[in-house]
């Protein structure tokens, strides 16, 4: 049985099984921390919650699409050919460290 993590972003409540933060911030890791860690190319960081902030009120689902329509520099699916999964478990990850 999965236990539950409720993660506040905001105004956002996003519910992730234990299992699927672990794997978000093993694909954030792999696919993501090369911009997102240094904020490469106007990438926000991880764990800025200012940066964050007008993402984060857009929604989890804007922020998907961000990912695979690609935005500014960051190319389609992150240039990285990451699965619709490896994106919104990344994307958890991501919003996990705006506590």
């Amino acid at each position: 049985m999965f236990r539950v993590l409720l993660v506040v972003c905001g105004a956002f409540g996003i519910a992730v099984s234990a299992p699927a933060f672990a794997n978000g911030k093993a694909v954030y890791d792999a696919k993501c921390a090369a911009c997102h860690a240094a904020g490469v190319a106007g990438a926000p960081k991880l764990g800025d919650k200012a940066a964050w902030a007008p993402r984060v009120k857009a929604g989890e689902a804007a922020l998907i699409q961000s990912v695979v329509k690609g935005k500014n520099a960051m190319p389609p699916r992150a240039g990285q050919n990451a699965s619709d999964k490896e994106i919104k478990e990344s994307i958890e990850y991501m919003l996990s460290t705006l506590k």
